[in-house]
């Protein structure tokens, strides 16, 4: 897992023009608790791997005189990060602030004296009150994704106590706080480079961001930071695109995103407002590229109703198609006219659609003589969940009504067919439409994050997320 995982929940992305988002997400206080913790066990990690170059070195030392020493074999057996803190700077960054850090140090200590005595043994290095104050920057790199790096790091080793053991051990006491100073300075020097190398680390994870994220064939779903994060003291704020696009070609729709705010929440880590203009844009996308029509023939009906897609069932309704058609099959196309519209309110996401019915009788031949063409217009409910980093949902039939478009047998009333449609809906188009939407689309996510104890709301004109996260891997 990278370091600061908190700012990989943060890498929400590249800067474009635009007037206002399609997402929002928000990461709190309890968010930002979780980043620090796995965090800190990384760079915890990443520090241990300090290494202290040898030490080697002449000193005068009374009444010996010149003694020629070393100091090798350098290694941490321990070092803790006891307290510390990453805070926001409004309008700035992050802060990261450690204190009361703690490493010690076990090596190989040698001596050579009055040119021919020589003498070894072994010491134990102990520094404490060790602090590191570091800035972080994030910035969005050339492909539209985040980078983080070290604006300037300060390192601090508070106090250093060093025991020697084993020969003459005494020489080294006489000397000691010379070299107590310069493990010191050999420390300090190693420790901000790793600060830096643990927080660049984070850039590999931090491009598995799902910027452009597929969702099947015909879409895709763009999540681009549309401006700079909006930081406060409790919380980091990101405006993300939101919008769908045909996977072949961008087309913006004939629509914008309209502003919407997020509540002040904080009891999860994380918020996602998703507003009505995403599924909206979602709808232009999949109306255009034909995805929202449908051919229904009888295979698709129970084999327990009475009701048959034949000339036979609807020659009793319109007795100009048994007539014309007899003992014949039929077919129907189902299709919208234009891309349905989203609203959503409190607790409520209503669905409009516009569209037709195209009745054809199959002919011997398999070609297709076309009957009546009736328009649709149509209301749904949806329900929304959340399942694993994916916004799903299904729906309901609230509403039906059908116009005679055009008809080819002669005229009749088209409420006479009220039921054989209403049935053709209920049992066939609505479980097709809501096992694409079973499936759902990909929320704005990086690498293996995955969403717990989630809350959806439906507000007005988006809906809202409350998650908790966790990483795994």
């Amino acid at each position: 897992m990278s370091p600061f995982c908190l700012l990989a929940l943060l890498a929400l992305i590249p800067l474009t023009l635009a007037a206002n988002p399609g997402v929002k997400v928000k990461l709190t206080d309890k968010g930002i608790e979780y980043g620090k913790q796995i965090g800190m066990a990384s760079l915890q990690q990443k520090l241990k791997t300090i290494k202290v170059p040898d030490l080697s070195g002449t000193e005068k030392v009374p009444p010996i005189g010149k003694v020629k020493y070393s100091l090798t074999g350098m290694t941490i057996v321990n070092l803790g990060l006891p307290k510390s803190a990453l805070v926001l700077v409004p309008g700035t960054g992050v802060s990261l602030a450690i204190t009361n850090a703690f490493i010690n140090l076990h090596g190989n200590w040698r001596v050579r004296y009055f040119r021919f005595i020589q003498d070894r043994g072994s010491f134990d290095l102990a520094v404490n009150g060790l602090t590191i104050t570091a800035n972080i920057a994030i910035k969005s790199d050339e492909t539209g994704r985040p980078t983080v790096s070290t604006v300037n790091c300060v390192a601090n080793v508070g106090s250093a106590s060093i025991k020697f053991h084993g020969g003459a051990s005494w020489l080294y006491n006489l000397f000691k706080s010379y070299i107590d100073k310069a493990l010191r300075s050999a420390l300090q020097k190693q420790i901000c480079p790793l600060v830096a190398d643990a927080i660049t680390d984070m850039n590999p994870h931090l491009k598995t961001f799902n910027v452009l994220a597929k969702v099947d064939q015909y879409a895709e779903i763009e999540y681009s930071m549309m401006t700079s994060p909006t930081i406060s003291k409790s919380s980091i704020e990101f405006s993300l695109k939101g919008e769908f696009y045909n996977i072949v070609k961008h087309q913006e729709p004939p629509f914008s995103p309209t502003p919407f705010s997020l509540p002040p929440q904080d009891n999860n880590m994380l918020y996602i407002g998703v507003s009505s203009f995403t599924p909206n844009s979602a709808g232009f996308v999949y109306n255009n590229a034909g995805a929202l029509s449908l051919y229904v023939t009888d295979d698709m009906i129970p084999p327990s109703s009475p009701i048959r897609l034949n000339t036979g069932t609807f020659g009793v309704f319109i007795p100009e198609i048994a007539k014309r058609f007899p003992g014949m099959m039929m077919k129907l196309l189902v299709k919208t006219v234009k891309e349905p519209t989203i609203s959503l309110e409190p607790n409520n996401v209503t669905v409009q659609a516009s569209g037709t019915v195209t009745a054809y009788a199959i002919q011997p031949n398999t070609t297709l003589s076309p009957l009546f063409v009736l328009n649709m217009e149509g209301s749904v409910s949806a329900q929304l969940n959340v399942t694993g980093v994916k916004l799903a949902g299904a729906i309901t039939l609230n509403k039906l009504e059908m116009t005679l478009g055009t008809s080819y047998v002669g005229q009749f009333q088209v409420q006479s067919l009220d039921n054989i449609f209403l049935m053709v809906l209920k049992v066939v188009v609505i479980p097709k439409v809501n096992a694409r939407l079973e499936k759902g689309f990909p929320l704005p996510a990086i690498g293996k994050m995955n969403l717990i104890n989630t809350q959806l709301q439906v507000l007005k004109d988006y809906m809202l997320i409350g998650t908790d996260v966790q990483f795994t891997g």
